[in-house]
């Protein structure tokens, strides 16, 4: 799991449980857009536009292409599979069926304080998400695999490694792809996931900020609720401030 720099701001109490009740309604109203914006670009990111008879189908195609798409895919996975996972470095031909679903989680990472003795906490994004080929071993439960507090199952595991490979895959390929999701007003980037070997995933950000408060409210949150999770808040003041890029493009022009 990654960690963030991330801004910090102080507030009472009172300012924080009125901002945390808005987040949540933000967060939900903005994973709901991008569910259905990923709905509707779907066959826009079928695997097999990629990797043609590569991947199994329905109808298997003979794709231009596909043949160097194979072996970059092929590179990546070997560059990956051994540690920590104790994959095989050869990929199947044909890859086995990849769902045509799109997948988004919210992005989390460990904050880990000064105090040592303190126990790091997992934070969530509400504007951040992970985005992948659906399946059956997501995330969570390649950490949960690779940790030991879930059997390791090696054909998940190959499975959950393809689907995040072959979507940031894709988005190399076809360029234009990240064009479209800027013009929808996310920030596309592809991260490095260190605790698990280095897996590349795509993250989509939503054009609003965020921010925590200092640690020390933080861990009180968290010791009174129990749990050691919080989630990033949505600054009001920066919703004031979302830029529109085609207003800002037009501007370039007139300038």
């Amino acid at each position: 799991m990654m960690q963030e720099n991330i801004l910090r701001k102080s507030l009472d109490n009172q300012q924080f449980l009125g901002l945390r009740l808005s987040t949540e309604k933000i967060a939900q109203a903005l994973n709901k857009r991008l569910i259905g914006h990923l709905e509707v670009l779907r066959p826009l990111f079928l695997p097999k536009i990629l990797l043609g008879s590569y991947v199994k189908t329905a109808t298997m195609e003979e794709i231009p292409g596909a043949d160097k798409a194979f072996a970059s895919l092929q590179e990546r996975f070997a560059a990956i599979c051994e540690k920590p996972f104790g994959l095989p470095k050869k990929l199947p031909h044909p890859l086995p069926p990849i769902s045509s679903q799109l997948e988004a989680n919210p992005l989390q990472y460990f904050l880990y304080f000064e105090d040592t003795k303190v126990k790091p906490i997992s934070v969530t994004s509400p504007a951040r998400w992970i985005i992948s080929y659906g399946g059956g071993c997501p995330l969570n439960r390649l950490r949960a695999m690779v940790a030991g507090t879930e059997p390791r199952q090696l054909d998940d595991m190959r499975q959950g490694l393809i689907n995040h490979l072959t979507l940031a895959l894709f988005l190399q390929y076809f360029p234009s792809l990240n064009q479209l999701f800027v013009d929808l007003r996310y920030q596309v980037e592809t991260r490095e996931l260190m605790d698990l070997g280095g897996v590349p995933v795509v993250v989509l950000k939503a054009p609003v900020e965020t921010f925590l408060p200092p640690d020390n409210f933080i861990q009180q949150i968290t010791q009174l609720s129990g749990i050691a999770a919080f989630q990033e808040i949505i600054d009001p003041e920066a919703v004031e401030k979302i830029s529109d890029p085609l207003k800002e493009y037009i501007k370039s022009l007139i300038s």
